[in-house]
């Protein structure tokens, strides 16, 4: 992998000097300067309108130029692009777990936050969206209790939309690929006047699918989805704002297309399952964000909506046998409102004020068949979780010396949650009550942090102590003689971090680097129920993840731009005794890549003819690993890489990019566990080609 793709750089260089010698004039890439001075940006998720440079955190952007050039659909494209951040394929949409410097959570509640266009997003089964027209995605590495309190252990992910006051016209996107993909998106931005301003975007997507299941000789893993936006901006005077953004999302898939692992010859058997898994899922947002800008506060209101609707329909055995077959169907909903208040963050001493509520609904149902038993399971769940908090935070500039900021923050957190569990099952057709269970579980926390900035010229040194927690909770499944499992408890930790950001060659590349440390109590762990059906998080005992992160922009020569992004995470268990025969004291947490690494080189060629204005090469590689799969660390997939390469013909507002994605056809494994007697894995997805026409009016 490594001699091609120092192969490809070496075949670039090579057109470039080419095309020099046809009198084709070559500038600088001007696209590329906002890329370089995404650096200089301000970061909203940062809640206090700081730049990126002068938050004391380590912190990525992607902005939408970013974005398009590597074709990143939905948040697992950004895996490894972003150092030490994992978002793994696992199947479907609805198992859509992040990992962040080694914290994250296979099932119930993530561990790293969500916020879309102001939406908070409190289910990982609504992680997973198709993407179309984004400004930027911010993800802010290690705890955020601060500013945004419970299941934000491992950072933020926040994702901003295109705006009419920022881009006015009509976009359209047409994409073909191999496996039967299709793509259609249409974008439209006006403003009425210089007060009213709107926008509206649909998109439909088709995927053939990657995998065949040879049983139903047809594809596992096909998908059709539906989605739109609208967004509504009024500016009632020069200082009020008002924004109502809604979103909407329709998909049916079919998924985990799991294949059964045979140790004998150390690779996997087709796919092969007799009953068709699939899920459907709705998903509905809606933010109303009222923004005051005074001469000395600026003051904001957001209140936020979102609609889950799913089903999972899943054969959990994946063999050709008819074993056990299970139906999810949930409803959930979920109303907040946030008020902060902050000051102008151009004076010596800066503040932050806060309020934050909400509300979370679910209403679920689990349908079971046992089918060698005769045996039918049907479980009801009513939740409801609610809480409240407020938070504070000061900064004060020129402390003591010049250049000098000390940030000091914190949060008071209160949260309950209630369930009523009811349990069903029937044999022949005879039904019997087996549990009948109300729990209630409370919390109350107080999240510090404390950091310190010091700027040196173009650079800046930080560092960091912050408070990370999540909630604890109810599990789906958990066998009935053991009803101590019917629970977990909530987790803790302190992460420490000491960075630099700096750039050089008069700001012609830019540095990012970081250390970090986290130290947490009560992990909570995957593991599947001692029956083997079903699966629940249980505490561990001590946990601690250190490692580094590094970023690096820059425009060499010739108007090359070079975005080089690395992240090595040693996350392991400090102490994790479950009982006399299984200790994993020492063992690495599983699905916690070690090394996550990407190198993206572009290059735009300016023409000197009237058919094609300018040709850009954008060649991205990403590699991850070795990862785990499991607590004993008996499973495991070595560092593998993939390239991937978009070529872009442009002609004025035309463009046509021929893309093609793993170009190396490189084999590896996205996820492996055991069923009963049986060990599955879950292929990575091979080569693949496609074309893409976009059109601007």
């Amino acid at each position: 992998m490594k001699s091609k793709l120092i192969f490809l750089f070496v075949l670039l260089l090579a057109i470039n000097n080419k095309v020099l010698a046809q009198d084709i004039i070559v500038l600088k890439d001007s696209t590329s300067i906002p890329e370089l001075e995404i650096n200089e940006a301000y970061v909203s998720a940062s809640k206090s309108n700081l730049k990126l440079k002068e938050i004391p955190a380590s912190v990525s952007i992607l902005s939408s130029k970013r974005l398009e050039e590597n074709k990143i659909d939905a948040l697992p494209d950004v895996s490894a692009i972003v150092p030490n951040f994992f978002m793994p394929d696992y199947g479907s949409k609805l198992t859509s777990p992040v990992y962040i410097r080694g914290i994250g959570s296979r099932i119930n509640a993530p561990s790293v936050g969500l916020y879309v266009d102001g939406v908070p997003y409190f289910e990982k089964a609504a992680f997973n969206f198709d993407f179309f027209e984004i400004e930027r995605i911010e993800v802010l590495r290690g705890p955020q209790g601060t500013l945004y309190g419970r299941n934000t252990m491992g950072g933020i992910l926040n994702i901003e939309t295109q705006t009419p006051f920022a881009y006015q016209g009509t976009n359209v996107k047409m994409s073909v690929g191999t496996y039967n993909a299709y793509v259609l998106n249409a974008n439209h931005y006006n403003v009425l006047s210089n007060k009213l301003g709107y926008s509206l975007s649909v998109n439909y997507v088709n995927k053939g699918g990657y995998y065949q299941n040879d049983f139903l000789n047809n594809k596992a893993d096909d998908l059709i989805s539906v989605g739109f936006r609208n967004n509504l901006i009024m500016k009632v005077t020069s200082n009020l704002t008002i924004k109502n953004i809604a979103s909407f999302e329709s998909s049916d898939e079919g998924g985990y297309p799991y294949a059964q692992y045979d140790s004998t010859i150390m690779g996997d058997l087709p796919i092969s399952y007799n009953q068709h898994s699939s899920y459907n899922r709705k998903l509905f947002s809606d933010a109303l964000i009222v923004d005051y800008a005074g001469s000395n506060v600026n003051i904001k209101s957001t209140t936020s909506y979102q609609l889950l609707d799913d089903l999972q329909k899943i054969d959990q055995d994946f063999t050709n046998d008819s074993t056990l077959f299970a139906d999810q169907d949930q409803i959930q909903n979920m109303l907040s409102q946030e008020i902060i208040v902050r000051s102008d963050n151009e004076k010596k001493y800066s503040w932050l004020l806060g309020g934050y509520g909400f509300i979370q609904r679910f209403d679920k149902k689990v349908d079971v068949d046992l089918y060698n038993y005769d045996m039918n399971v049907i479980k009801n769940y009513d939740r409801t979780i609610y809480g409240g908090a407020l938070f504070h935070q000061s900064s004060l500039n020129n402390f003591l010396i010049r250049n000098f900021s000390i940030t000091t923050g914190i949060r008071l957190d209160y949260e309950k949650d209630s369930e009523d569990y009811l349990y069903d099952r029937g044999v022949a057709g005879s039904y019997t009550t087996v549990d009948d269970t109300t729990g209630t579980l409370e919390s109350f926390v107080l999240l510090p942090k404390l950091a310190v900035n010091y700027k040196i010229g173009e650079s800046v040194v930080y560092a960091g102590v912050t408070n990370g927690y999540k909630t604890g909770g109810f599990n789906s499944t958990f066998d009935e003689d053991r009803p101590q499992d019917f629970t977990y408890e909530p987790e803790y930790s302190w992460n420490y971090e000491v960075g630099v950001k700096t750039s050089f060659f008069n700001k012609m590349m830019y540095a990012n680097a970081a250390i970090f440390y986290i130290d947490w109590d009560n992990q909570q762990i995957y593991q599947t129920n001692p029956s083997g059906y079903g699966s629940r998080l249980t505490n561990a005992g001590e946990t601690e993840s250190k490692g580094i992160e590094l970023s690096l922009q820059a425009e060499p020569l010739n108007g090359y731009n070079v975005s080089i992004n690395y992240g090595y995470t040693h996350a392991t268990f400090k102490s994790y005794i479950v009982d006399e025969q299984e200790d994993y004291t020492g063992n690495f947490l599983p699905f916690i890549p070690k090394n996550t690494l990407s190198f993206q080189l572009n290059k735009i060629f300016y023409l000197k003819n009237n058919i094609i204005d300018n040709i850009k090469v954008n060649l991205l590689y990403k590699g991850l690993g070795k990862l785990y799969f499991n607590e004993d660390n008996t499973a495991s997939e070595d560092f593998y890489g993939v390239l991937n390469a978009n070529l872009s013909f442009v002609r004025n507002n035309f463009q046509v990019d021929i893309w093609g994605r793993n170009l190396t056809n490189e084999n590896y494994y996205t996820h492996f566990f055991s069923v009963y007697e049986y060990n599955f894995v879950q292929n990575g997805r091979p080569i693949n080609f496609g074309m893409d026409i976009k059109f601007k009016f």
